[in-house]
Formats: C-alpha cells, sequence, structure tokens
C-alpha cells in the first residue's frame, strides 16, 4: 500500500499532540498518576509520570507503527488495495481511541478527577460501530479481520462471516452506549459480553459456512508433505 499523506498526516498530527500534551503536563504532574480504572471508574493503581504522561502516547505510536508495516509484510498483502479505505478507517479509529483514553488521563493530571467510567463505554461503543460499519469491507489477509481456519480457507466463509460480524459490532457498540447514561458498569457488562458471545457464535458460523462451500481450499502448509 503506498502512504496516502491524507490519511497519514491527522494520524502524525493526533500523535504529536499526545506527546506534546504530556510534556506541557510533564512539569505540572503528581509524582503518582491513574493508570487503570476498574469498571466502576475507580483508580486501582498508579504509576510514575512516565507511565502516566508516555505509555499512552508510546502505546499509539506502536500501533500506529505496526499496522503501517503489516500490509508490507502480509503474504496476502495483495489484497490491502481492495480494502484500503476500511483499513485505514481502522487504523484512525483505533489511534483515536488512545488519544481519548489520553485525554481522559490529562483531565485527570490537571483537575484531579475524570470520569473514565462513563467516557471508556461511550468511546468503546463508538469505535465498535465504526469498526462493524468496515468489518464487511475487509476482503481475506492474514492479519486483519476474523481470521479462523474456516474463514482463511474459504472465500464464502470469510465474506459472510465479516458481514454479519460487522452487524454484530454495530449492535454491541449502540446497545453499549445506550446503557452507559443507565448505568456505565451495565455497559461494559454488555460490550464485553456481546463480543465474547459474538466472537463464539461468529467461530460457528464461519464452520458452518466453510462446511457448506464446495469451492473451499486447504489452508497454505496444511495438505500432506511429499
Amino acid at each position: 500500500m503506498k502512504i496516502a499523506w491524507k490519511v497519514e498526516v491527522p494520524q502524525w498530527i493526533i500523535l504529536a499532540g499526545m506527546f506534546a500534551a504530556a510534556a506541557i503536563a510533564w512539569p505540572h504532574a503528581p509524582d503518582r498518576i491513574p493508570v487503570h480504572w476498574n469498571i466502576n471508574g475507580e483508580v486501582d493503581r498508579y504509576g510514575g509520570r512516565f507511565e502516566g504522561l508516555l505509555l499512552m502516547p508510546l502505546v499509539a505510536l506502536g500501533i500506529y507503527v505496526l499496522m503501517l508495516v503489516l500490509p508490507r509484510i502480509d503474504p496476502g498483502r495483495a489484497n490491502y488495495a481492495r480494502f484500503r479505505g476500511a483499513y485505514n478507517a481502522i487504523r484512525i479509529t483505533l489511534l483515536v481511541l488512545f488519544a481519548v483514553f489520553d485525554v481522559g488521563i490529562q483531565v485527570w493530571v490537571w483537575t484531579g478527577h475524570a470520569d473514565i467510567a462513563l467516557i471508556a463505554p461511550l468511546a468503546m461503543g463508538i469505535v465498535s460501530i465504526v469498526l462493524g460499519a468496515v468489518l464487511g469491507k475487509i476482503r481475506p489477509n492474514w492479519f486483519v479481520g476474523i481470521r479462523t481456519p474456516w474463514t482463511l480457507s474459504s472465500k464464502v466463509s470469510w465474506v459472510r462471516t465479516h458481514r454479519a460480524g460487522g452487524w454484530l459490532f454495530i449492535v454491541v457498540g449502540l446497545a453499549t452506549i445506550a446503557t452507559t447514561f443507565i448505568s456505565p458498569r451495565l455497559a461494559f457488562w454488555v460490550l464485553i459480553g456481546g463480543l465474547l458471545g459474538g466472537t463464539v457464535a461468529l467461530f460457528v458460523y464461519s464452520y458452518v459456512l466453510w462446511r457448506q462451500d464446495p469451492d473451499k481450499i486447504p489452508p497454505a502448509g496444511t495438505l500432506p508433505a511429499d
């Protein structure tokens, strides 16, 4: 995949903003900064300035680099051109998610409080909807999407499983957002339970589709050796 500047530059701006925010907050930040919250939105672990201010930007940078490199090392890299828009949408969405959590930490540093219990499920719900909207556009590859032994050896299984998965992510995302305003804790269980249950269902569904596909092929490297 060629570098599209209109896609990369916004991500560079987000990353630069995260590191700039860390540099600005550094002299004013306390020695202990929250780095993890429990399901009730209560801080259950603190870290130092480095972990509190730089961990999220560094992880975001690592994810950015990894997803930039994956299409170049994937044996199925030729297929990425067919879902370039969906792949870029996933990249940007994940980066924005890290930036949102980083903003939450920054708010805590400057004000001493951040409503992570509300921010987290809303952000995850929105991400789930965005991922669901593009999931059906992803074409066979070795790194991105719903990769089971059966989707990787049947085009029918891949396409139909991803379409079903897209609707699943959208429904779970909408349900998560809706329940956040009732109970953030319930929203987490809706998100986790929906995705876990949906993953099992999609796993089984991909197998059923594979069984019905007359054109399925054995995955690479699974044929008996001569």
